[in-house]
């Protein structure tokens, strides 16, 4: 299973150069053919290249052919190039068969494709934290699930995933195999970014959706902020169903008096009539699954039990 993988950097500066090589490296001993856009390693500031560089190196990745167009890395820059995307590029390379793929910045890339053009994307690893971990003296290596699921992608199998919620009170779940949403659009991400897009023309309008969120280094309370603005902005309410990632890498303090990341999620299950799913294997964590954003997808729990389906999609 020969697949043709573009690597490109559409955010952040590589600075982690031997993570980019093991990961190229990790992609090939897979079988892959991978092809590194000429500016992949480019730097200026903390971007990968001026935003010109950036955004043509999206538009190299449209008109590469590729099977999957896989990005280096996330960190900030994509929301500066929104407004000139060139997205019937964008929706003919989906259409062709390439898979654009990624997490944490490139949330405003799907969000705005989703809005744009209804293609779906693959919310996914980056090169260097999802296949270029390790290095020397560490044996820690790519996370079998989440290389399971990438292959899956590839083939066209990845048609759902399913996984266990956190033992938390939630009287909305309490009811054994109960379906939250048949036909709901699955989309999302990362919510910095998500929160960052409302208000403006590339934030989807999605109703009766499956909204999924994740997110790294911020402590609850702005988690709790972020998550109220959304709220305020009657995007919540809207939805069929929140489905909580992985929130990591922040540190509480003395001053929060039991304030934590558990408290965030009580108050939003107690202030939505809509139901809140915990614990999505998705984030800036090893092991994650691969999201279709934008595809239709069935959600059901069973107890702590919670199955998100969407079939083929290619």
């Amino acid at each position: 299973m020969k697949k043709h993988i573009y690597i490109y950097s559409p955010s952040g500066a590589v600075r982690d150069k031997a993570a980019f090589k093991r990961g190229i490296k990790r992609l090939q001993q897979l079988g892959h053919d991978v092809e590194v856009d000429a500016d992949a390693l480019t730097s200026h500031m903390r971007f990968a290249g001026d935003d010109a560089t950036r955004l043509q190196s999206i538009h190299r990745a449209c008109a590469s052919g590729a099977d999957v167009a896989l990005i280096s890395r996330g960190g900030y820059g994509l929301t500066r190039l929104l407004a000139d995307i060139k997205y019937k590029d964008v929706a003919k390379a989906v259409d062709r068969g390439t898979q654009f793929v990624g997490l944490s910045d490139f949330t405003a890339f799907q969000l705005a494709v989703l809005r744009k053009t209804d293609r779906i994307t693959w919310a996914g690893p980056a090169l260097c934290e999802g296949f270029g971990v390790g290095g020397p003296g560490n044996v820690e290596a790519p996370d079998d699930i989440m290389e399971d699921c990438f292959n899956d992608m590839l083939l066209g199998q990845g048609e759902g995933s399913g996984w266990r919620m956190n033992a938390v009170p939630n009287a909305l779940l309490e009811k054994p195999d109960v379906l939250l949403s048949k036909n709901g659009q699955i989309w999302g991400g990362n919510l910095s970014i998500v929160v960052s897009l409302l208000g403006t023309p590339y934030f989807p309008m999605v109703k009766g959706g499956i909204l999924f969120l994740e997110d790294v280094a911020e402590h609850p309370y702005r988690i709790e902020r972020m998550l109220t603005q959304l709220l305020h902005a009657g995007v919540l309410a809207q939805q069929k169903a929140v489905v909580l990632g992985q929130f990591t890498d922040y540190t509480l303090t003395s001053h929060d008096r039991g304030f934590k990341l558990q408290s965030v999620i009580a108050w939003l299950q107690a202030t939505l009539k809509v139901p809140v799913l915990t614990n999505l294997p998705f984030g800036h964590v090893p092991t994650k699954v691969l999201l279709p954003v934008g595809a239709k997808a069935e959600l059901a729990v069973n107890g702590r039990d919670a199955m998100l389906v969407w079939g083929h999609v290619g």
